[in-house]
């Protein structure tokens, strides 16, 4: 296995930002040579990277025999859109690399859990937009940003009436203005991701809690809809108790006082496998 963590550099990052692959070796003996790759954004209000929804979920991922990636992206001081471009950069590095590390190019998919879904729902919507490759210094080739299809765990998702308030200060870091001045209109209408779905939108697998008190299930239902008015296909599951942050929802992600653990739910990494391999 290559494990390997590189190092992501952009306008803005933090000492610690890193893309860590877990790539799977090809062997002669195998049938199996190139496989698809999902690249995880752990969760933490874009405060920190949460370790619960990193390496775990990878394994996970191993596990059904697919690639897996994990970007530990910049959070607060860093503000938007220093972390997007970190993933798009991420992407770009995965499919150029895809021959030798046998990647299916064309079958990247980019999971993100709570904050972390908010970033991997970015991508999704702003991979082709001018700014973002302005920022990338490379204005042609945008598809190289595009996931081919978005997984997201109970992800925050609009900076309105449903926002995790939180996230979206640790988002902007009180640059309010001058990052409206420097994107050319409003930073908060514009991180209202249910605003910003269209066509080209990868397909979505979402998942939430009914009960969630920290990011509320209308964030997924606001994408959800959007989704579907874009006739953007997509697979949502809600769950009807858990609280916020489940990750793989068993005693493997618990948290050390055993909050995180909700049985019903852990079915949704065998619900994705699924949806993953009919992309």
């Amino acid at each position: 296995m290559i494990h390997e963590t590189y190092p992501v550099k952009m306008d803005g990052s933090q000492p610690y930002a890193g893309l860590t692959v877990y790539i799977q070796e090809d062997y002669e003996e195998l049938a199996v040579s190139d496989r698809p790759l999902v690249l995880i954004c752990p969760g933490g209000g874009y405060g920190f990277t949460s370790e619960r929804e990193a390496e775990p979920l990878a394994l996970a991922f191993l596990a059904m025999g697919y690639h897996a990636a994990v970007l530990r992206y910049s959070c607060a001081p860093a503000v938007f859109p220093t972390a997007l471009t970190e993933l798009a950069c991420s992407i770009r590095l995965l499919r150029r690399n895809a021959e030798n590390w046998h990647i299916l190019p064309n079958r990247i998919f980019v999971l993100g859990c709570s904050a972390g879904g908010h970033l991997a729902a970015s991508l999704g919507v702003f991979w082709n937009r001018r700014f973002l490759a302005e920022a990338m210094g490379q204005e042609q080739e945008t598809e190289i940003y595009r996931p081919d299809g978005l997984i997201l765990c109970y992800p925050v998702i609009s900076a309105g009436e449903f926002a995790h308030r939180g996230s979206f200060e640790n988002l902007v870091g009180g640059q309010t203005r001058a990052l409206s001045e420097k994107l050319s209109q409003p930073v908060m209408e514009l991180l209202s991701l249910e605003n910003q779905v269209g066509a080209h939108t990868p397909p979505a697998f979402i998942w939430h809690t009914f009960a969630d008190d920290a990011v509320p299930v209308e964030n997924s239902l606001l994408f959800a809809g959007a989704l579907r008015r874009a006739g953007v296909a997509a697979e949502f599951h809600l769950y009807p108790r858990g609280g916020h942050g489940l990750s793989l929802a068993t005693w493997l992600t618990a948290n050390r006082d055993g909050a995180g653990v909700q049985e019903e739910c852990a079915s949704w990494i065998s619900l994705v496998h699924t949806w993953i391999e009919h992309q």
